[in-house]
């Protein structure tokens, strides 16, 4: 009982913190998410990770400015034409846009999200950029309503992180895979070590996709726990001290210090699910 009240309470964070960046987008650029207005940090965010500036010009300008990932992982997806994609914690949609893009008419493009502000912002980006082939869809990651082995490729930016029940999300994810589906991911890891107490403890930095973070090692036995094979990580970048939320600094002070060795990174990750039946 008491793990579903702190689950509950992680995804109350994590829904208020998006639904203000959502509405954030009307007024001012916002944070990345493990930055806070006004931050320099572009920690899990900034709207350049990975997306050319040919990609960020062809779309709504909302959709950028909603962008609160730490990779572009449709190119690490490699789409192809008539594929169905699955976007996990989709916020404003600006990977759903790339990937219909890039699957075609064809193709499908979903994007999941709980929070009905982004939900909101994500079909107006849509239909600002008169892209027909996508759907948005709400609901949890951990329960995802889509039929067993009905999408080709599940994508997600800086969002599995933040789940309480990152179990429940890897076993989603690969039941609604098909065959051979692909799941190519970017994510927030810690390499070398867990985190502190105090980190791990901190609502404010479970919205900020520090504290939710698996280590390395851990991110690859869940995925083969539920079933994945040919898993691979890419690091992306190195967080320090200066990239931290600003929030950080007021609810743990010189707590957030990491042991030797102990690192935080953004990452790509991906992996696949067998060509036959499941195994389970």
């Amino acid at each position: 009982m008491a793990e579903d009240v702190k689950g509950d309470q992680i995804r109350e964070s994590v829904r208020e913190h998006y639904a203000a960046a959502a509405r954030q987008v009307k007024v001012v650029k916002p944070a990345s998410c493990c930055a806070s207005s006004g931050a320099s940090s572009d920690c899990c965010g900034g709207n350049s990770n990975g997306y050319t500036p040919a990609e960020m010009a062809a779309l709504p300008q909302d959709a950028v400015l909603a962008s609160l990932g730490c990779g572009n992982p449709t190119l690490l997806a490699e789409l192809k034409p008539g594929e169905t994609v699955l976007d996990l914690g989709s916020g404003g949609g600006i990977d759903v846009l790339l990937s219909a893009k890039r699957v075609g008419p064809e193709g499908k493009a979903y994007g999941l999200d709980m929070t009905d502000e982004m939900l909101e912002l994500a079909r107006a980006n849509a239909k600002a950029a008169g892209v027909a082939n996508v759907a948005f869809l709400k609901g949890q990651i951990e329960s995802i309503p889509l039929p067993d082995a009905s999408v080709d490729v599940i994508i997600s930016n800086c969002v599995i992180n933040l789940s309480a029940d990152k179990g429940a999300v890897l076993a989603e994810a690969f039941r609604v895979l098909k065959p051979s589906g692909r799941f190519a991911v970017a994510d927030i890891v810690v390499q070398g070590g867990p985190l502190p107490p105090a980190v791990q403890q901190a609502m404010a930095l479970w919205a900020g996709c520090i504290s939710g973070a698996l280590g390395d090692e851990e991110y690859r036995e869940k995925l083969s726990s539920a079933g994945f094979e040919s898993v691979e990580t890419e690091t992306l970048k190195v967080y320090g001290r200066e990239d931290m939320p600003e929030e950080a600094g007021t609810v743990l002070g010189s707590d957030l210090n990491l042991d030797p060795g102990t690192r935080i990174i953004s990452a790509f990750i991906r992996a696949r699910k067998p060509a036959g039946p499941s195994p389970r």
